[in-house]
């Protein structure tokens, strides 16, 4: 196991900007939390969600009540499951062709509200890690966040494959953004999918056995122009991309970009450490 804290021992604080923070279990970036070296600013939309993050009254966390995307008045669509509330109405002709999805998307409730731009809102200032979580929605989001994509360094993000939700941008449309605003794709994470009715597999309805529908996406900043990036930004990438992804590869990239500019010997000694002993986790 390689300690990457061993080579930076005094990692400056990651600031992740997470828009959908909806509580689904375990944060995706629960790893760079846990080594104490993050702080999160969380936007969810749903109030009863919003209060309930709050509540947990964690300091490293805040949260607000506000719908992200492009700045225009839009109607939320809120669902008898929250997490698959929208901006976007559900398409429940396709969903139904699939195995518990339509019956999770039942909309219960409209709603007009404002949505607001990353970039107008002063809380929002210098993130390193962008997470968008926001069910169709994250064109919207993404084309009100031109200078927070210039501070940041990694984004994760949910992209769907299907219109699981009407008029919604794809992959395809999420990834152009993307490179427009100068990142270039690294991983998918994981992918996601159902069988399509009346199949079952496993007796599971959750199982997923051949067309994939959604997937979380993870994006960096353009490594063939990292001379462009701050030290301080580089050695924040390098981090993230070794505690929560395992991207040793990239992260010693990172890392050279940095001494370049730093002078330091910080990915000769990182390149010891991965040449020298077993690589089996991220720490």
């Amino acid at each position: 196991m390689i300690d990457i804290f061993q080579i930076i021992p005094q990692c400056p604080t990651i600031r992740i900007i997470d828009v959908g923070a909806m509580d689904v279990g375990k944060d995706i970036y629960a790893p760079l939390v846990e080594k104490g070296i993050a702080s999160v600013l969380g936007f969810e939309c749903v109030k009863a969600e919003c209060e309930r993050l709050n509540a947990m009254k964690r300091a490293t966390h805040t949260y607000l009540p506000y719908a992200i995307g492009d700045g225009r008045e839009r109607t939320f669509h809120e669902c008898n499951f929250p997490m698959t509330s929208s901006l976007y109405e559900p398409n429940t002709e396709l969903l139904a062709k699939f195995q518990n999805l339509e019956n999770l998307t039942q909309v219960v409730r409209k709603e007009s509200i404002q949505t607001h731009r990353l970039d107008d809102l002063p809380e929002a200032q210098d993130a390193d890690f962008l997470k968008l979580d926001v069910q169709g929605a994250e064109v919207d989001v993404l084309n009100g966040a031109e200078r927070v994509l210039a501070e940041a360094v990694v984004v994760h993000t949910e992209v769907e494959f299907v219109p699981m939700y009407k008029g919604q941008p794809l992959f395809a449309e999420v990834d152009q953004r993307m490179r427009q605003a100068g990142y270039l794709f690294h991983q998918f994470p994981g992918v996601a999918g159902r069988t399509f009715q009346p199949l079952v597999v496993n007796n599971d309805v959750n199982k997923m056995l051949s067309q994939i529908l959604w997937a979380d996406a993870v994006y960096v900043k353009d490594f063939m122009a990292f001379d462009k990036l701050s030290p301080a930004k580089l050695l924040k990438m390098a981090v993230i991309l070794h505690v929560n992804y395992g991207s040793f590869d990239l992260a010693l990239q990172a890392l050279l970009a940095h001494d370049a500019q730093a002078g330091t010997a910080l990915g000769q000694a990182y390149y010891d450490k991965l040449t020298t002993a077993p690589v089996t986790a991220a720490q």
